[in-house]
């Protein structure tokens, strides 16, 4: 469950935004994996987004971006899951660490990626970004429930 949760968090530009804001095609069954999820999420962003074909360089980098995230955490995931039962604290705490830079070194590529794509962007789809970064800022500061 965590595991999904920061395969969640990579996937998106800011904490969550393009994970969970995203409309998503109508969903009969769970993504298979991590790049399935990233593709359902750049479906659903991309028709919300109307992506003009004048604007497909850009969105195409900032979906690769997305794409070798999913691949990137999910293979790091899977090594880490695969050593945990064999690691003393150190190894424990070194890979958390590798877990974290890979995350900070995928943001970067992503963030990157995201400003070319904001900036071919029209107003109105601007402003359909900035609304979708917002209601995540504001979901992801609120208590959770008890």
């Amino acid at each position: 469950m965590i595991r999904h949760v920061i395969i969640a968090t990579v996937l998106a530009l800011s904490p969550h935004v393009l994970a969970q804001t995203a409309p998503a095609p109508p969903q009969t069954a769970a993504p298979a994996s991590p790049q399935e999820a990233a593709e359902r999420r750049l479906q659903g962003l991309q028709a919300e987004l109307r992506i003009t074909e004048a604007q497909m360089p850009q969105w195409s980098a900032l979906a690769q971006a997305m794409r070798d995230n999913a691949t990137s955490t999910d293979a790091l995931f899977r090594q880490r899951a695969n050593a945990t039962q064999s690691m003393n604290a150190l190894d424990n705490m070194k890979s958390y660490a590798q877990v974290v830079r890979t995350y900070a070194d995928d943001t970067e590529k992503l963030s990157a990626a995201f400003e070319a794509l904001y900036g071919v962007l029209s107003d109105q789809q601007k402003q359909t970004l900035d609304t979708l970064f917002r209601q995540q800022a504001t979901q992801s500061t609120q208590p959770l429930s008890r």
